[in-house]
């Protein structure tokens, strides 16, 4: 699993939602955690963040920026091409998850899930990278 202190960024414009991926995320054991609104403000924050994001945890369905276009941002930018990037989204359809798949997410959760849920997509992600 991801070092506890793995600096992390959760996405979301519902703050309800990013107070229950924040949660969840300190009960893992992460107590890095910064959060923004939606993909425009996470690609601020993701620039501005020094020592880097070290995982992002981000909502498809946004505002200004989805989801799937803060990743295909992230994944165009050497900085962050490498960064693990979790989308968390409502959207079960077999079109969406190959197009983020195509995008280069590591792992997608649907809602609602519950904290093992998000813990066994996190040490699946964290598998793929430690062995990179």
């Amino acid at each position: 699993m991801f070092p506890n202190t793995t600096r992390v960024l959760v996405v979301d414009d519902m703050m309800t939602m990013r107070k229950v991926v924040i949660k969840v995320c300190k009960e893992l054991g992460f107590s890095n955690i910064k959060d923004a609104a939606d993909g425009e403000l996470a690609w601020t924050i993701l620039n501005e963040t020094n020592p880097p994001i070290q995982l992002i945890i981000s909502d498809w369905n946004m505002p200004n920026c989805t989801g799937l276009e803060f990743l295909k941002r992230v994944r165009a930018d050497e900085k962050f091409k490498k960064t693990p990037f979790l989308l968390v989204t409502a959207e079960a359809e077999q079109d969406q998850i190959i197009e983020a798949v195509k995008s280069g997410v590591d792992q997608y959760v649907i809602k609602p899930f519950s904290a093992a849920t998000l813990k066994t997509k996190l040490e699946i992600v964290f598998k793929k990278y430690s062995k990179a």
